[in-house]
């Protein structure tokens, strides 16, 4: 059986393929347990990463296959574990783009969702087809999904099956960029490299710092963004940036 996770590196840039193109890349356990493994340990010197999908989509969601008899503390044991497994992505500080491509939905959006970067082809179908199947989301989407587009649409889209295309999804948040169709992986390397130029240690705080400030008081906040603010602002990066400012040239960033 071929890998259910590709992983390819182009210099600082590690390539990562959801390789299930006969289910349309469905987020089986075996592919979840892969990508846990890998965020576990990203290797040394991985500065941004991509996902993308086989056979022409991202990923079409959850293998309902493996999911017809659970009991309901199986169910909320496999959710917890996606849970975690997401919050690894969105709270990894090195970088994710991710090229969405054909069907993105339900946990295929939810995956989507904890992204750092999004790119969508125009002819993306963003969906939420839980409420048609009778089942409540349990990746993430509850939280992640709702704090992109609101509760308010969430519920409509789960309640109707609403299909969203990629051009609509752009103008509601659920991509940053927007590309014809074939151009979502070329977009993604493109945005990947230029992140990839830049400090390790800023990415990381971009990442976690406001992620963190988003769900503070206003207070608690300033003061979690001026710590950050000090503890970038004194190191060897910050150094190298204003040299280079000065120099008219590239930071380059260790």
């Amino acid at each position: 059986m071929a890998d259910e996770l590709i992983i390819e590196h182009t210099g600082a840039i590690a390539h990562l393929t959801l390789n299930r193109p006969e289910k349309r890349n469905a987020l089986n356990d075996g592919l979840v347990a892969a990508l846990d493994g890998f965020f576990s340990a990203v290797p040394a010197g991985t500065r941004a990463i991509v996902i993308s999908g086989a056979g022409g989509h991202f990923s079409s969601g959850l293998d309902l296959s493996q999911h017809v008899s659970r009991q309901p503390l199986e169910v909320m044991a496999h959710s917890r574990n996606w849970h975690r497994v997401m919050a690894q992505i969105a709270n990894s500080p090195i970088p994710v783009v991710a090229a969405m491509t054909g069907a993105v939905m339900g946990g295929g959006l939810e995956f989507g969702a904890a992204c750092h970067v999004r790119v969508a082809e125009e002819t993306v179908r963003f969906q939420m087809p839980e409420g048609l199947r009778g089942i409540f989301v349990g990746g993430g989407g509850s939280v992640r999904i709702s704090r992109l587009i609101g509760p308010d649409r969430l519920t409509e889209m789960m309640l109707t099956g609403r299909v969203y295309s990629g051009t609509e999804g752009e103008r509601l948040g659920l991509a940053h960029h927007l590309v014809p169709e074939g151009q979502a992986l070329a977009k993604a390397m493109e945005l990947a490299e230029r992140i990839a130029s830049n400090s390790p240690t800023i990415n990381g705080f971009i990442i976690q710092a406001i992620a963190q400030i988003g769900s503070m008081p206003p207070e608690a906040g300033l003061y979690a963004e001026s710590l950050a603010a000090a503890l970038s602002q004194t190191g060897p990066d910050a150094e190298e940036g204003l040299r280079a400012f000065l120099e008219k040239r590239p930071p380059v960033f260790r």
